[in-house]
């Protein structure tokens, strides 16, 4: 997988891991730390992959948020996850921004698409209803988005 022995410099190990998927900044850092490189280098090596556009937050924020809406989650969980990997929040209000525009995401339909694929009724119970509103905010969905989900299951199971 990476180079063998010590002979593989930063650069070649970022090159392999940037290979297979995008990475952030942080997370190509936190790796190349893993694998005892000097922050110099790390560094250095960084700043030439972004010049070369090889390497690019925004690029990563919107594959990130992209394979996330795929998954069926909702905005608060994905900006969480971005912030984790190190995205700032410049890059990644443009990079949702961007996502939301080119791909029209509507998140009030994806959480109900999210929760119809889970469950066929709104639930009988409170107990029932409440399981259905805590997967959804697990998913990074809204108070709002999380009503007309469930308003629509209601909706179609009462007809």
């Amino acid at each position: 997988m990476f180079a063998s022995g010590g002979d593989a410099s930063p650069r070649d190990v970022a090159i392999q891991l940037l290979a297979r998927r995008e990475y952030s900044r942080a997370e190509l850092a936190r790796k190349l730390c893993q694998k005892a490189f000097e922050p110099e280098a790390i560094q250095s090596c960084l700043d030439a992959l972004v010049e070369q556009s090889l390497q690019s937050d925004a690029r990563f924020a919107e594959s990130f948020i992209r394979s996330r809406i795929a998954r069926g989650q909702g905005v608060i969980r994905i900006k969480g996850e971005l912030r984790q990997r190190g995205v700032d929040q410049e890059t990644l209000a443009a990079a949702l921004a961007a996502v939301e525009e080119r791909e029209a995401v509507d998140w009030f339909e994806l959480a109900r698409e999210t929760l119809a694929r889970r469950y066929t009724s709104p639930g009988d119970t409170p107990k029932e209803r409440a399981k259905r509103e805590r997967f959804l905010a697990s998913r990074g969905f809204d108070f709002e988005q999380i009503r007309y989900a469930l308003s629509c299951l209601s909706e179609s199971f009462s007809l």
